[in-house]
């Protein structure tokens, strides 16, 4: 039995202290915060409820594994998952409105042919034809697996680029961009480009810089659908939490790891506030770039394992919680996009550090849930938006954040949601608050580990250079985002081993 210490309660390190608590190892949990859940947070207030973080559930698979790997019950005894139908109602600027059914390809072909004309689903069915060979080609070696000791094969990007034409065969190829399939397979379409442009958004991303393998994305989403999770995200790790506790996982909370001790090359513990306390290996689940950016971890050297992106600027979530009076309407959608009015300006934004789009992508989640109102002449919704991170744009500047909440909602007003009218009262959240609270540098959203692009997308392996130490959450391997987080506590657990 090894005595391990794991740095963060977020959903990572509340996932691999219960896989590892499970195995044998005791199992300690140091959180600077005064709770768990690390981005997955609960916001609580005259009978409202709103996730602060993520709001829905995809690829429920790894969370279902981990709660028969930990226990005996299955996922579906510990949380309440709907999936979510229509997956989501998209509005865009010419006026077209678009439901698209959760998990159905053919209903998703039929669906963009009915709102952009014949032949406009047959342009997409073939773009996630293309990412489902990345998904095939990357599954295990991004998702399920260690990083590669050489994962210059993942340098490569995998998506089947089709062969090119004319006169652009005598010039030296380039790797395929996003921007690239929306040119060249979605033929330029404004509609078909936007949809997959709000895929990428949702990480951060861009049509631009990313890699074509990120069209694995959309095709992840639309293969194995969108769920909920009854009475928000919050609910799931409120069960993982109880789950570390049947594991007699011990946390500490408001405790701020300030270093990782390393005694002969190896990591022996870490140091607090408190005092230290000895382990034999030392897990952190913060932010990698924090972790050895800040001096709490160093490396044989000097060396630093948390890869950059400099390439990409980085960006962050914006988010609106709205309790609202009057009831939720029958017809809402749970999930709608109300699309950039000009994608051009919100590009410009987003990697040029030109201050804010005026009219950007808006995700509005109007969940039907009693446990988030009070009663049912009630009603809470969520707004989030993609923005540049604390650093490009000064979130603590007095009255930015409310004066671009005004426009978020007179954005999705003008695409007929009508929601100023029924506000309450309403509270903003920026990438300031997301540094504050979670330590994320800057703010900004962690991104999934993408395969091509020379390795640009890759992130820290699991098993950092230092003895003893290992990573995870959503700035190491496989990345961002819920799914991946798991994922991420999966690789590190199977590292480490039973007692």
């Amino acid at each position: 039995m090894a005595r391990i210490v794991i740095i963060g309660a977020g959903m990572s390190g509340l996932a691999t202290a219960s896989r590892l608590a499970t195995l044998g190892h005791r199992v300690t949990v140091c959180e600077a915060s005064g709770t768990y859940g690390g981005m997955v947070g609960r916001y609580e207030r005259d009978g409202f409820a709103f996730d602060t973080g993520p709001g829905l559930l995809t690829l429920p698979a790894v969370y279902r594994d981990l709660a028969l790997k930990t226990g005996r019950e299955p996922l579906e005894e510990l949380v309440e998952l709907a999936p979510v139908d229509p997956e989501s109602r998209h509005l865009f600027p010419d006026g077209t409105d678009l439901l698209l059914p959760n998990a159905s390809r053919g209903g998703v072909i039929q669906a963009l042919d009915a709102a952009f004309g014949a032949g406009s689903g047959a342009r997409w069915a073939e773009v996630t034809n293309r990412g489902r060979t990345v998904w095939e080609a990357t599954r295990r070696p991004l998702l399920e697996e260690p990083l590669p000791a050489d994962p210059t094969p993942l340098h490569t990007d995998p998506y089947p680029a089709p062969p090119r034409k004319g006169l652009t065969r005598l010039f030296r190829p380039r790797p395929w961009t996003l921007a690239d399939v929306a040119a060249h397979e979605l033929g330029g379409h404004p509609g078909l480009t936007a949809l997959l442009a709000e895929y990428a958004l949702r990480f951060g991303l861009h049509l631009g810089t990313a890699p074509a393998s990120a069209t694995v994305l959309p095709y992840m989403e639309q293969s194995f659908g969108v769920w909920y999770v009854k009475g928000g995200i919050r609910a799931l790790a409120d069960a993982v939490y109880r789950r570390c506790e049947q594991r007699k996982v011990g946390f500490r909370f408001d405790t701020e790891v300030t270093s990782v001790v390393i005694e002969d090359g190896r990591a022996r513990g870490v140091d607090t506030a408190a005092g230290r306390i000895d382990a034999d290996l030392v897990i952190s689940s913060m932010d990698a770039r924090a972790l050895f950016g800040r001096g709490i971890a160093t490396c044989p050297g000097g060396g630093d394992p948390a890869p950059r992106s400099d390439h990409e600027a980085p960006n962050g979530r914006f988010t609106v919680l709205l309790a609202l009076r009057g009831a939720r309407p029958a017809a809402a959608a749970h999930r709608t996009v109300v699309h950039a009015a000009d994608p051009g300006a919100e590009w410009t934004a987003l990697t040029l550090g030109t201050g804010l789009c005026e009219r950007p992508t808006v995700q509005v989640l109007r969940p039907d849930d009693p446990s988030l109102r009070p009663d049912a002449g009630h009603e809470s919704v969520v707004l989030t938006a993609t923005v540049p991170a604390q650093g490009d744009v000064d979130w603590t500047e007095p009255g930015l954040a409310d004066r671009y909440a005004d426009r978020l909602l007179e954005h999705v007003d003008g695409a007929g949601l009508d929601l100023r009218g029924r506000v309450l009262w309403r509270v903003v959240r920026t990438p300031e608050d997301t540094r504050r609270e979670t330590g994320a540098p800057m703010g900004a959203v962690p991104r999934p580990a993408l395969a091509g692009h020379g390795g640009h997308w890759l992130q820290s392996a699991n098993e950092s250079p230092v003895p003893g130490l290992y990573l995870v959450g959503g700035a190491a391997h496989p990345g961002g985002g819920l799914a991946r987080v798991g994922m991420s506590a999966c690789v590190a657990a199977n590292l480490v081993g039973p007692a």
